[in-house]
């Protein structure tokens, strides 16, 4: 051994092993909500608009706490502006509700981690019945709120001749912000927001286990 050198401790190795661990989250992160934020530039307005329209008045009411106004272009504003703080997640899972309901209820026992071919089965009915580009937003919402079948999900989204999201340059959401650049009452907008999107996140999770719970009974 040279001198001047120690051979590296266990210690020293399990370290190296969740940084390695925390940067491959973070990569999968940050590419999971580029899927999402594709899944929105894939939509025409013309599709936004009757997503928009297809929301009941509760649905309505959520929306309006992430958008300035129920039009394709504020919500499209509200995505762009809640890429990092979690607002996109939570437009989405507001925008996709019903038709991840009726997702969950199609495959019912098999909702909580349906296969590829079960998915299949099921996607040609959901996307008649909500439309292309939300039955897109909705399988990106998932695999962003990292669900079991996320691989499954991010492969059809890939290459499924029904749901795959036309192709473009790989997108990723940059997760580092110089937050010193915000004034005070700017960064407690942003954590009040922050807090929102997080509550509506869980609302959602939820709302989707007990739609499970619920198709599993009826079966």
């Amino acid at each position: 051994m040279l001198p001047g050198l120690s051979e590296p401790s266990t210690a020293d190795f399990d370290g190296a092993q969740i940084a390695s661990s925390d940067v491959n989250q973070m990569k999968n992160r940050m590419q999971a909500l580029g899927l999402l934020d594709r899944s929105f530039k894939a939509a025409t307005d013309e599709e936004l608009a009757t997503a928009i329209e297809a929301l009941d008045d509760d649905h309505r009411e959520g929306l309006e706490s992430f958008v300035d106004a129920l039009t394709p272009d504020a919500l499209r504003a509200g995505v762009k502006a809640g890429r990092i703080d979690g607002g996109m997640e939570a437009i989405a899972a507001v925008l996709t509700d019903l038709c991840l309901a009726d997702c969950i209820t199609e495959l019912g026992d098999h909702a909580d981690s349906p296969s590829t071919a079960q998915l299949q089965d099921v996607l040609p009915g959901v996307v008649e019945r909500h439309g292309v580009a939300v039955s897109r937003i909705m399988l990106a919402s998932t695999v962003a709120g990292e669900a079991p079948a996320s691989a499954i999900i991010r492969d059809l989204l890939k290459s499924d001749e029904l749901v795959a999201l036309p192709k473009v340059d790989e997108i990723t959401i940059a997760p580092l912000i110089d937050t010193q650049k915000r004034s005070a009452e700017e960064q407690a907008a942003m954590k009040a927001k922050r807090a929102e999107a997080k509550a509506a996140k869980k609302e959602a999770e939820r709302a989707r286990k007990a739609q499970s719970a619920a198709a599993r009974h009826r079966a």
